[in-house]
């Protein structure tokens, strides 16, 4: 499995290290070349409205929403899940998703970059281990389509939720050192969806 991680702005290094861990090698992602031969796609947390520009700039918009809305398996961290949720609340003006998650989220929903704070939470895997959590100016949210599996909250707000191919958490599991929600996004979203596809 070839798994990619968009490499145009966030917290790339740590993704990739993660995804090491887990037995994969991951191709860092910026040209249209790269994005034809991976079977899977890790979005990391950074600015989405930047990421959304820089995919823009890229030439590979259009492509990564197309591989997306085909059923590509993805996982996004934080401005990953503002990507992929089909609706953003306080959004910048004509700020762009790549969609393919039934979520509304609120973008810096906890508060600005003094509000992050780290947390253990429950994580619905089938494990009872809470997961540490560390939520930077992070989304939450709001609203889920029918189709969309809630895996953690915080407050009563989804934090983690997943639609089939997609996964998503407001949080950063890369920052950790725990790999579970890697290891999780490659063992039950990936794999299972791409041995459907052969």
């Amino acid at each position: 499995m070839k798994v990619g991680v968009l490499a145009l702005q966030g917290d790339v290094r740590e993704h990739v290290s993660s995804l090491i861990a887990c037995g994969v090698e991951p191709i860092s992602v910026r040209r249209s070349s790269e994005i034809d031969v991976i079977d899977a796609l890790v979005l990391p947390g950074g600015e989405s409205t930047t990421i959304a520009q820089l995919a823009e700039v890229f030439g590979i918009y259009e492509q990564l929403k197309t591989r997306i809305s085909q059923g590509m398996p993805v996982y996004g961290s934080c401005a990953g899940m503002i990507l992929l949720a089909n609706k953003i609340l306080d959004a910048k003006e004509g700020q762009k998703t790549f969609g393919g998650l039934d979520i509304t989220v609120r973008r810096n929903a906890f508060g600005r970059q003094v509000d992050s704070f780290e947390s253990d939470i429950p994580f619905n895997d089938g494990s009872s281990d809470l997961i540490r959590a560390v939520f930077i100016r992070a989304p939450w949210v709001e609203q889920v389509g029918k189709d969309v599996e809630i895996l953690a909250s915080v407050d009563n707000h989804p934090v983690a939720v997943r639609s089939q191919t997609v996964l998503a958490t407001s949080f950063h599991p890369e920052l950790t050192g725990d790999h579970r929600i890697h290891r999780y996004f490659i063992e039950e979203v990936a794999r299972p969806a791409l041995e459907k596809v052969k």
